[in-house]
């Protein structure tokens, strides 16, 4: 009894106790809150907002680094324009005209009337011979041949009135045509004394002087050149002999001559002739062409580019010859995107034209973007800066030396 009613005071007293434990611990609660202000939970959250802020820059910073800047690279448009096929080559120059003034009659050298190296126009007189003894010759003959008329109408006369033989007549006629014609070339040779030029052209180094006895015999006095139009003689290799053979006799054959440095304007001409065999160990065909010289910049016997035209290409695409890189695979350019993107494109390059440009036989379409310059910095997909080309302005009709052979589809 004693123990069950100890026990039963025992569970009495531990539920009175479970009764009043919970306020103490929500009094605790309330005493914690208390101790925590409400800026603390502000700064909490302003922490982890720029935490979050920092991860996010830092992945962004990730991916930007991960994607290059765009590269610089200059860009041109692909164009189309009429351009010529062409063979180009190395000639010279020859005179268009060449007389070697000689002598036609013996005597000594009066006067000169040119200096050396200046220009001539036709009938310029050059030289006088000593005309004293041709024109005695002439004045005699001109008297012969007045007193030989003299008889022959008297003849006539006579001869209408029946009173000579048919002979006598006949003998007077003769000499009277006899002595005309010795007139006739005894002023042939009096004009002779008076050397003229026989040509428009540029006068050579004269050969005598005044003074000296020259004759028929005698080499040449002086030498003149016909300079204005000027031949330009160059040779055509066999292997381009088919090409040539297709486009002979065409209404765009031309031949255009210039110097290498680009000192003067291009002369463009006709093809003036054009051999018929192969030359045995050169393997070429001589071939001339004819153009105007009104400048005389060109002399003969000086060495000269030529580009032997054979036709005109109808609308041609054409990129700036710097466009056109070579790799291993072969020659490529790269296009440039909407978004500034390139491309690499297999191309078929042609021949380069006038104004750095070249030719492109497939591969790119007009209107079309290409990288100019920058292309060693660039890869397929590629962002670049865009800059316009500007061209240079060439010095020789293709800007450069220019290509041997025509374009590969010929």
């Amino acid at each position: 009894m004693k123990l069950h009613t100890e026990l039963s005071d025992f569970k009495t007293l531990n539920h009175g106790s479970s009764h009043r434990s919970p306020q103490p611990q929500a009094k605790r609660a309330r005493t914690a809150n208390q101790r925590i202000p409400k800026w603390a939970y502000l700064l909490f959250i302003l922490l982890a907002g720029f935490v979050t802020y920092r991860i996010f820059q830092h992945r962004a910073t990730e991916v930007t680094a991960a994607q290059p800047a765009p590269r610089p690279a200059t860009v041109a448009k692909v164009i189309t324009k009429d351009v010529p096929l062409y063979l180009d080559e190395i000639g010279t120059c020859a005179a268009y005209e060449t007389v070697q003034v000689q002598a036609q009659v013996s005597g000594v050298i009066m006067e000169r009337h040119f200096q050396d190296g200046s220009d001539v126009k036709k009938g310029d007189l050059l030289f006088t011979i000593d005309p004293r003894p041709y024109k005695a010759a002439l004045d005699q003959a001109k008297a012969q041949a007045a007193l030989d008329q003299v008889t022959l109408k008297r003849q006539e006369d006579l001869r209408a009135r029946k009173v000579i033989a048919q002979q006598d007549y006949d003998i007077a006629l003769a000499n009277a045509q006899k002595s005309q014609a010795a007139t006739e070339a005894a002023q042939v040779n009096y004009d002779y004394c008076f050397i003229k030029s026989p040509i428009i052209g540029r006068i050579g180094l004269r050969n005598v002087d005044v003074g000296n006895l020259v004759g028929p015999s005698t080499g040449a006095l002086v030498t003149i050149q016909g300079l204005d139009p000027i031949y330009t003689d160059f040779t055509v290799a066999e292997n381009d002999l088919p090409l040539v053979r297709k486009y002979l006799g065409g209404p765009n054959v031309k031949v255009e001559t210039y110097l290498a440095d680009g000192s003067i304007t291009p002369r463009t001409g006709d093809l003036y002739f054009i051999d018929n065999a192969v030359q045995p160990g050169s393997g070429t065909v001589k071939a001339r062409g004819v153009m105007p010289n009104p400048d005389r910049a060109l002399w003969p016997s000086e060495f000269v580019r030529v580009r032997f035209i054979l036709d005109t290409l109808k609308d041609a695409t054409l990129v700036p010859s710097q466009a056109v890189q070579v790799s291993q695979s072969g020659p490529f350019v790269f296009v440039v995107k909407a978004d500034n993107t390139v491309e690499l494109r297999p191309v078929t390059p042609g021949q380069r034209q006038q104004g750095d440009l070249t030719v492109i036989e497939s591969g790119v379409k007009p209107d079309e973007t290409v990288v100019v310059t920058g292309q060693l910095a660039l890869a397929p997909g590629s962002k670049i800066a865009p800059q316009p080309y500007a061209p240079k302005t060439p010095a020789t009709p293709d800007g450069a030396a220019g290509s041997k052979s025509a374009m590969s589809n010929e």
